[in-house]
């Protein structure tokens, strides 16, 4: 369940793009057409896929204070925390290589089509931020991070597929002079956030009934409590 919860809730309601507005160049820049920004977008899955997991594991027994105990007992206190930023960078550039090699190799129009913006991934704020998140979130397990690595590229992916597919077509619409191009574009990123904040409501509803259940739970305890004790003084009282 709570894989299922975090799946979702990674694609939908902490949507890297439409909840925080990270990687908006590239968002931006490749989603003229459908095919590249599904090449991009896979390649955003595949980076975050990798690049999440290895980084909890650098966190987790690198980075954290006393993570290094695994070495030692000498190196109980050691925190390394500082070098957070670098390594997650690190890493991230190394899987983007990586990507950028595989793609050239296989998919050379893909590789043409998506220009500047395939070596700009290793700084893409959606990359950095879904290792930033998973710090911050303290992810508990490998098996979460990678749930929320490619929960988050899904994420990514299924906003710049859609805005692709509403720019293709609206090519052929009559859009205002002013608002042609980035205009148009940045106004249907926010209708498209306002209506993908209407999912946060799929998995806080439930909290918030069980919240009020237990509150009213609390207090009729409390009443009976009171209602005790006042009978209780009342039988004293009357013993005198």
């Amino acid at each position: 369940m709570e894989h299922l919860e975090l799946f979702f809730k990674s694609i939908f309601v902490d949507n890297m793009v439409f909840a925080y507005f990270l990687g908006m160049c590239s968002y931006l820049a490749v989603s003229k057409k459908v095919s590249t920004a599904v090449g991009l977008g896979a390649a955003v899955i595949f980076v975050l896929a990798i690049t999440v997991p290895l980084n909890w594991l650098l966190d987790q027994y690198i980075l954290q204070e006393g993570a290094l105990t695994w070495l030692g007992p000498e190196f109980a206190d050691y925190d390394l925390s500082f070098l957070s930023f670098i390594m997650f960078i690190a890493t991230i550039a190394t899987m983007v290589q990586l990507v950028e090699i595989v793609v050239e190799k296989f998919s050379p129009s893909l590789y043409n089509s998506l220009g500047i913006f395939l070596p700009l991934i290793a700084v893409n704020c959606a990359i950095l931020g879904g290792s930033l998140f998973m710090q911050s979130r303290e992810i508990a397990t490998l098996g979460l991070a990678l749930n929320y690595g490619v929960s988050s590229g899904i994420g990514w992916f299924l906003a710049i597929l859609a805005i692709a597919a509403i720019r293709e077509k609206i090519r052929y619409s009559s859009v205002p002079a002013p608002l042609r191009g980035l205009g148009i574009t940045f106004i249907i990123t926010g209708l498209m956030a306002i209506g993908f904040m209407s999912f946060g409501g799929m998995l806080t509803g439930g909290d918030e009934t069980e919240q009020k259940e237990d509150k009213a739970a609390a207090e009729i305890e409390i009443i009976k409590e009171e209602e005790a004790d006042k009978s209780l003084a009342d039988n004293t009282k009357v013993i005198k």
